[in-house]
């Protein structure tokens, strides 16, 4: 149901895009070669940074980041059964990564990508979906993956769900009174939080570890995951794994649209679930 709501909300933004078969390219013989089986995979696909082959291309070689072999290349790496992505946004995309003198690439160091897992949990004796949002992170000479947000259902639930404590406020001469009338507050304990600045929200990192650290919370397996993609300007796009027969499989685009570089927050408060 999500991932429908985000192809919709993605459709209401303005894009367009596609052109030749795969085939008349590549030739039957090297069908075997399409499935993008690994996320560094794709980036070296997407840049002409590995032949048809898998054989890694470098500065000299005649296909390395060519426009043309990349624009037959990045047409491999969309999602063929999405109906929801049209041709015409395939070839516009296409047309400006690849667009002279100056290309665009994706940066596996270059931030504003990330991944989203959602992880199988057993809480209160049954099986719960926690969705965590993991980026790389620079340490010392290195990267790491870091966890960096947190989103569970029964979380949600416990903030801001009562619309008739809107009117709920401390006196502004509660002073007067040495704060006793705080009382009132902690007796309601399920709408305490309307009694915060205008600022607060809730913080569900801490909420998730304080629930790990006291064994509510267990980790089970990992149910799925994606990766979001804002690092190309005015795109998006998402990475999904197709595990099915054929050729077009492997880790493929599955949602794509032409979004102003200003309107990108709009979207990631949706992707982190919190609109």
């Amino acid at each position: 149901m999500r991932s429908t709501i985000l192809v919709v909300l993605l459709q209401l933004i303005p894009s367009i895009g596609f052109g030749q078969e795969i085939g008349s390219y590549l030739g039957d013989e090297k069908f075997m070669y399409a499935e993008t089986k690994q996320i560094n995979q794709f980036f070296r696909r997407f840049n002409s940074e590995e032949d048809l082959d898998g054989t890694r291309l470098y500065d000299g070689d005649k296909d390395y980041r060519n426009p043309g072999f990349r624009s037959n290349y990045i047409k491999m790496l969309f999602d063929r059964e999405n109906t929801s992505i049209s041709e015409e946004t395939k070839t516009e995309f296409i047309s400006e990564m690849t667009k002279q003198p100056n290309q665009s690439f994706l940066d596996y160091y270059g931030g504003r990508w990330f991944a989203e897992v959602d992880a199988k949990f057993t809480y209160q004796g049954r099986a719960r979906t926690v969705v965590l949002f993991l980026e790389l992170e620079k340490e010392n000479l290195g990267i790491k993956w870091v966890i960096n947000n947190v989103y569970f259902y029964p979380f949600t639930k416990m903030f801001y769900t009562d619309s008739t404590a809107l009117a709920k406020f401390l006196h502004p001469m509660s002073h007067e009174l040495d704060f006793m009338n705080l009382i009132k507050v902690f007796k309601e304990p399920e709408t305490v939080e309307y009694y915060f600045d205008h600022e607060y929200k809730p913080d569900f990192k801490t909420l998730f570890l304080y629930e790990i650290k006291k064994g509510n919370l267990i980790f089970e397996t990992v149910e799925k995951v994606s990766f979001h993609f804002f690092q190309l300007k005015d795109w998006y796009f998402q990475l999904e794994e197709f595990n099915r027969p054929g050729y077009n499989t492997g880790w493929l685009i599955s949602n794509i649209s032409k979004i102003p570089e200003d309107q990108k927050s709009m979207l990631l408060k949706y992707i982190y679930y919190e609109n």
